[in-house]
């Protein structure tokens, strides 16, 4: 059952005092890029705080699989296709894709607490190797494995969680009412 629709400052994740994205603005190009998807990523926490495996496993509407869950793992693979794969040149098996099923990201988020902390896991490994990688780049010239340039991965990244941050806000007021930040 869902709750009733609320909005406004008693209705944030967090006190706007205790926000944990930058809010006094970054400087120079590669800070600016890093620091927005960091707040991208960070929102993606706090949409996802506080509920339990079924929560996060809740689906919007059929026939969509998107679900919170979902989201999690696939922006994991995300994380792991453009850092290690398209920029660092690893050789490894694209995360969430078996077979056929290139969904399996959203289609195996099921409500198991064993799934959600291996999707966080996984989600917070793949964070910190990106970071690592952005961190340690000589320049946002830089050019990855696969041809492109660092800063062309963090602008799509900062794009691909902007458009998913919109996705999560809509299934986080599905499950208890909660909108914004």
């Amino acid at each position: 059952m869902t709750e009733e629709r609320t909005f406004g400052w008693s209705n944030m994740f967090v006190a706007p005092a205790d926000d944990p994205r930058g809010q006094d603005g970054y400087r120079g190009e590669r800070a600016v890029l890093a620091g927005y998807l960091g707040d991208y990523r960070k929102t993606l926490e706090l949409k996802c705080a506080g509920l339990d495996a079924e929560q996060l496993a809740r689906r919007s509407v059929e026939p969509s699989t998107m679900s919170l869950l979902g989201l999690i793992r696939h922006l994991a693979g995300v994380e792991h296709y453009w850092f290690r794969i398209h920029m660092a040149g690893e050789n490894v098996s694209r995360l969430y894709r078996s077979g056929d099923d290139r969904d399996e990201d959203f289609n195996g988020a099921v409500g198991d607490p064993v799934v959600v902390d291996e999707a966080w896991a996984t989600w917070r490994t793949e964070v910190a190797y990106a970071e690592q990688y952005v961190e340690a780049a000589p320049s946002m010239d830089f050019v990855g494995a696969k041809g492109d340039e660092l800063r062309d991965i963090l602008v799509h990244m900062i794009e691909e969680y902007a458009r998913h941050m919109g996705h999560a806000d809509l299934l986080r007021e599905r499950i208890d009412g909660r909108v914004g930040q």
